[in-house]
């Protein structure tokens, strides 16, 4: 199966000019100070570039993207099994075809039987889509390897990490993992900022049931806290130690109305 853009000319531009353009000017001059890093995890939004495109940007430009990309992100459109993996196939973007690995997404569909194979699930889904352009831009061999996730428990987000981190392990190459995330929706900044402080101090201490626990029980309306639960035990079992907050801002940096954001964070695991 080849995929097709479901968001190019939406979320980000669907001109190949115009899209390496603008990744180039989001993701900036990366400063001594600020050398890139080797990265087990990276978690970063999905919105259009206009909003979250600064913080992603920021974000990749201060890792080592390796070949070989997993990405998870949240199920918008409820299609599809609830660990959804593309296995095979590529993905045609406006910046070029990107090859799904298949030996990576086989190691994976052996570790863990939550996850099923599933395409439809990723047919419309945007929340890994828009993360392809940044990836594209920092490495011409890119691999993914793509799995959407809908609800499912802590319990199981623990055991599809550990799945994801064995796999890496047997794959022997240097991997990176990207979960996709917006933060609170349609809260006053004030109130999202709050919200957001908490979760992130869970992220921030490599605290998954924390998060878990924290998002759901203040219902945060962070669209990825399955993806990103899942990244947190992935990386804690490849032996993740430190977590850096590269950016937290909101919608309204752009928009101007503060009544109602959405909140953006980029953080880096390593």
């Amino acid at each position: 199966m080849t995929r097709s853009p479901a968001v190019a000319g939406q979320f980000y531009p669907g001109d190949r000019t115009t899209l390496a353009r603008t990744v180039a000017e989001l993701c900036g001059p990366v400063s001594e100070e600020k050398r890139k890093q080797k990265a087990l995890a990276v978690i970063s939004p999905h919105a259009g570039y206009i909003y979250s495109g600064r913080v992603a940007g920021e974000t990749f430009s201060r890792v080592v993207v390796p070949e070989d990309v997993i990405i998870l992100g949240p199920n918008h459109h409820g299609h599809g099994a609830a660990v959804a993996l593309m296995d095979r196939g590529a993905w045609q973007m406006p910046m070029g075809e990107v090859m799904i690995n298949e030996t990576l997404a086989a190691e994976i569909g052996q570790a863990s039987h939550l996850v099923e194979r599933d395409e439809l699930a990723h047919v419309y889904e945007h929340s890994l889509e828009v993360q392809v352009p940044f990836l594209q831009y920092f490495q011409q061999n890119l691999t993914i390897t793509p799995l959407v996730i809908s609800y499912i428990p802590y319990e199981d987000c623990v055991e599809v990490g550990r799945g994801i981190a064995a796999a890496v392990q047997r794959y022997k190459k240097p991997v990176l993992i990207v979960a996709s995330t917006d933060m609170t929706h349609y809260e006053s900044r004030q109130a999202a900022t709050a919200k957001d402080n908490l979760a992130i101090e869970r992220i921030l201490k490599l605290d998954g049931a924390g998060l878990y626990e924290t998002v759901l029980g203040k219902r945060i309306s962070m669209c990825g806290i399955m993806p990103t639960t899942i990244a947190l035990s992935a990386a804690k079992e490849l032996g993740a130690e430190n977590v850096e907050l590269v950016r937290y801002t909101d919608s309204g940096e752009m928009s101007g109305d503060t009544n109602q954001v959405v909140g953006y964070a980029g953080l880096i695991i390593s």
